[in-house]
């Protein structure tokens, strides 16, 4: 059996004002044709669809026109809902995309076994697909939990809230099927793109799964949430295969891709990733103030979208700076001041080595003038019942 495994089209994408969109639908078009050229038997997409919850008709014909072009090919997919769908709209339409072969589990049931889902191959081969739609914390977690309880607690919570979902999944594998599970979610270890500032609190903070939580019987373990392609794990073999397109300048850079997965009942599962070509690429360039025009004439012919950090003295007026970016390179979609504080190249002014108290003052007494007396007196106070609660902690 032949699946290819694909995630987090984030339609409807907005970068810099520039709809991202049609780069979507163009990565959604080389994805369906890749299927179909690759020959596989199903295709699964493992969530975010689209960038948000109430996405342009722009944005629906991309992913519609993607599930047509399976149809066309006579590949079935399964696919779940992510954290940036809204999980009602897809449900509702959930009846209708499976008239062309979209099995599509948009919230979670209360019956696990309820978002099993199967397909028999033109091949006479079964797939059995554990389909968990990302599952927001606060389904798990209780306000109050978060609000009044230990981090450790809650967090312990909300893996237990899952690792519940995952082992009543894994009752629905069947012998004589390949045996996969989907979801949306974050696995400790998981590198982020830099794009990912939202998920930089779960991935430091709370909400990860173990990979030990992972069912020991899925043969694969289809993964979405994550935008940079990798393993998450060995045993079960478990893989985030990225977005589909660079999606903001934090992903630059990085190369996309598809996978394809090779598997057959009760045999390890082969995993080929296959590069994607589509969308832009995007490119951060950092340049000093007087070397803007010759930095920014290497990147004469650059076909993708750029950032412009520019680096100047802090108070520095840059008036028509914009427009002096964009006469060498029409591309830039944002230009952006790196303001440096003259104090901090004198080695005497440096802030390494102080203390806390001293970076306020310093802090202060940059921004608002000397720090009064009662007030240095009140911030040494606090801090250092701080560090006091720490120890005791």
């Amino acid at each position: 059996m032949r699946v290819l495994h694909t995630a987090d089209f984030h339609a409807g994408r907005n970068l810099r004002g520039l709809d991202r969109t049609p780069e979507v639908h163009e990565a959604l078009v080389e994805i369906a044709g890749l299927a179909r050229s690759e020959k596989a038997d199903v295709v699964l997409v493992s969530g975010d669809l689209f960038d948000t919850v109430n996405p342009s008709a722009e944005a629906e014909a991309a992913v519609f026109d993607f599930f047509l072009r399976l149809r066309d090919a006579n590949i079935p997919a399964v696919a779940i809902a992510g954290n940036h769908d809204s999980a009602a709209r897809l449900h509702s339409l959930a009846g209708l995309l499976g008239w062309v072969g979209v099995q599509l589990v948009a919230q979670p049931a209360a019956h696990p076994l309820d978002m099993i889902r199967t397909v028999e191959t033109r091949g006479g081969e079964k797939l059995t697909v554990g389909a968990l739609p990302f599952l927001s914390e606060r389904r798990l977690v209780k306000a109050a939990d978060v609000l009044g309880g230990d981090v450790g607690a809650w967090r312990q919570k909300y893996r237990e809230g899952m690792g519940f979902f995952l082992r009543r999944l894994a009752e629905g594998f069947r012998g004589d099927s390949v045996n996969m599970l989907m979801l949306h979610a974050t696995m400790d270890g998981a590198v982020p793109s830099g794009s990912e500032r939202t998920m930089q609190f779960d991935l430091m903070n709370a909400y990860t799964l173990s990979p030990l939580q992972l069912p020991a019987g899925a043969q694969y373990v289809a993964l979405g949430h994550v935008h940079k392609p990798q393993k998450s794990s060995e045993m079960p073999l478990a893989h985030y295969p990225g977005s589909v397109i660079q999606l903001d300048f934090g992903e630059g850079g990085e190369k996309k891709q598809v996978n394809l997965v090779e598997v057959e009942a009760g045999r390890p599962a082969r995993v080929t990733p296959i590069p994607l070509s589509s969308g832009r690429e995007l490119r951060t360039v950092k340049v000093n103030l007087d070397q803007i025009e010759a930095r920014l004439a290497s990147l004469s012919g650059f076909a993708g979208l750029v950032k412009v950090v520019v680096r100047a003295p802090s108070g520095t007026a840059l008036p028509g700076l914009k427009d002096r970016v964009l006469r060498q390179v029409p591309g830039t979609l944002a230009v952006e001041l790196d303001a440096v504080q003259d104090d901090l190249a004198l080695p005497e002014l440096r802030r390494e080595g102080l203390s806390l108290t001293e970076l306020y003052e310093q802090f202060h007494r940059e921004r608002r003038g000397e720090l009064p007396d009662d007030l240095r007196a009140a911030f040494h106070e606090a801090d250092e019942a701080a560090r006091g609660e720490e120890v005791g902690a």
